[in-house]
């Protein structure tokens, strides 16, 4: 179930319900509700070939958005003289402004790619190991890449549009503001690519977590037909599950950013350390062990956040003895894991 909700599409749920809410003028919770009853449907009925096809055509053209924008800011903005001009000093610090607690914890929320499902299963679908070490290098490089863009983007709305009241619409303001028509479109669909991309894949594997990993075994039949009948049944039901789960989350925290960092807190702790530790033999903790670990770690980091978001001063979270959550529920995985390997011998 921590697999579950950390890989829950919640945060582009609501990426995708904000961008058919200024385009159509729709409600949020009407635009969140809308979209994921349509991601729902190519998926329950395409299944993961769907999936797939989609992210290949989904790659290309959140790539093109993102080129699109940056000559057409550059033209008729400036260049980096100007972003330097009118954006806030604290945007061009390595820091920002944060401490260096809260920046350690998204460094630890970025390990979640080690802990996601999709990164061992995109592994494993290489035909052999260097393959996948290759193809990581690869989306690494890609990455890098298009993460410029987006950063770049949003470096040109901030210096652009100082009075935006809701940081969610930055790019769409942006590109209201320097795109012509046709390249508008274009980028409107880059955007909904990118988002599209993600969503589907976390979707349909929140919904085999269900399908697969729960059920299937729950419901484990001699007969593999069968089996396999009940896995692909309670599949379609886990992407119901998901979407529910996912819609409730966009909902109720409407911040992609307090998405991420509150599952990202609340979870991580709990699968990094023994996931980690079974990819190497004098590492590896007996499985009671690594199961209290996970538990542990991921009760620590929930009490934690919890307490501190019950406790909000300023619009800043109050966190028992100042600390993040994310260190006292690693440190909790972490005794786990020692009492496991002290037992290993």
């Amino acid at each position: 179930m921590l697999t579950f909700i950390l890989i829950t599409p919640a945060a582009y749920v609501l990426m995708v319900g904000i961008l058919v809410q200024l385009v159509f003028g729709l409600n949020l919770a009407v635009s969140v509700t809308l979209t994921t009853i349509l991601t729902v449907c190519y998926l329950y009925w395409g299944g993961f070939r769907s999936d797939v096809w989609a992210n290949v055509l989904e790659f290309v053209l959140m790539f093109l958005g993102f080129a699109l924008i940056l000559p057409f800011a550059y033209h008729q903005l400036g260049g980096w003289d100007y972003i330097a001009s009118h954006v806030p000093p604290l945007h061009l610090t390595w820091h920002g402004g944060n401490s260096w607690q809260y920046i350690l914890v998204w460094f630890f929320i970025a390990l979640w790619t080690l802990v996601d499902p999709a990164f061992h299963q995109r592994c494993y679908a290489a035909k052999d190991g260097r393959t996948a070490q290759r193809g990581i290098f690869v989306a690494i490089a890609f990455w890098f890449f298009f993460d410029f863009m987006t950063s770049m983007a949003g470096l040109y709305a901030r210096a652009s549009l100082p009075d935006l009241t809701d940081p969610s619409f930055a790019y769409p303001m942006l590109a209201e503001l320097v795109l012509p028509p046709v390249a508008k479109g274009l980028f409107y669909i880059g955007m909904l690519a990118t988002i599209m991309s993600t969503l589907s894949s976390l979707m349909f594997i929140s919904a085999s977590t269900i399908g697969k990993d729960l059920a299937g075994r729950l419901l484990r039949s001699s007969d593999e037909p069968e089996h396999q009948n009940k896995v692909n049944r309670w599949t379609r039901i886990g992407l119901v599950v998901s979407a529910l789960f996912s819609v409730l989350l966009a909902l109720s925290v409407p911040s992609v950013v307090k998405i991420w960092y509150a599952i990202g807190t609340a979870i991580v702790p709990g699968l990094l350390v023994p996931l980690m530790a079974s990819y190497f033999d004098p590492l590896r903790i007996p499985a009671r062990y690594a199961f209290w670990s996970m538990m542990l770690g991921w009760s620590v980091s929930t009490v934690w956040l919890v307490q501190g978001q019950l406790n909000v001063v300023a619009d800043v979270p109050e966190y028992w003895l100042g600390i993040e959550p994310m260190y006292p529920g690693l440190a909790a995985s972490i005794v786990l894991w020692g009492m496991g390997r002290s037992r290993n011998g």
